[in-house]
This record gives C-alpha cells, structure tokens and sequence, in this order.
C-alpha cells in the first residue's frame, strides 16, 4: 500500500535528523550557526513531513488509521505554525525556563508522531 511507503520514508527522515544530523550539526558547528541551521531547517522538516502524513490521510483505508494520521498532521501543523515561533521566541528573550519547556513538548510531539507512524507500520504487516 502507496502509505506504508511515505510512512516508511517520513520514519527514515525522522530517525536520519535525530540520530545523525542534529548531533553532527550542534557538535560540529559553533553555535550561532548551528542555531541559524536549525530555526531554517524545522520548517521545512515540519512543513514537509506534515503535507506527506496529509497525504496519506487520503491514501490510508482504515479510518481509525485516518484519525491517528490526522492528529499527526494536525500537530506538524501545530508544531510549525504555533510552537516554533514561541520557542524562538523564548530563546532569543533569554526565557530559559520556557524554551526548555517548550522545546520539550516539541521533542514529545516528535516522539509520538513517530511511534504512531511505527505503529501504523507494524499493523499494517
């Protein structure tokens, strides 16, 4: 089935930035590049794996797989439109306490999309 393979690719994207990518750039970079990369990169990351999981809302049979993978695109949507601009804003006011808090939640949005997109994955097998 045509979702399983964008399911299959937004997992492999998503494993690929966390365990390779955004280590290599914070270790590698000096940190005002490392955080110009990141604040132009998140966009395009959630824009992009929120347009394909859209997608595969029309592409998916089952309904209540539709539902999962519409709260996915609803939190990339949210995550893209709403969050990010408040945990650059946190950042760049020096609010620590509240970057970390909302960094945070965006981490554990990113982790249940990406169990729900491995969920999908082992039941569709």
């Amino acid at each position: 089935m045509i979702t399983n393979y964008f399911l299959s690719g937004m997992v492999g994207i998503m494993l690929f930035f966390t365990v390779v990518v955004a280590p290599t750039v914070f270790k590698v970079l000096p940190v005002e590049w490392s955080s110009k990369y990141v604040r132009n990169f998140f966009p395009k990351y959630y824009a992009t794996l929120g347009l394909i999981t859209l997608i595969c809302v029309f592409t998916e049979p089952d309904i209540a797989n539709k539902v999962l993978l519409g709260i996915c695109a609803a939190l990339f949507a949210f995550t893209l439109f709403y969050l990010t601009g408040k945990i650059n804003h946190a950042k760049d006011s020096g609010q620590g306490r509240q970057f970390h808090w909302l960094h945070g939640t965006s981490v554990v949005i990113n982790l249940f999309q990406l169990i729900s997109f491995l969920y999908l994955l082992v039941i569709s097998s």
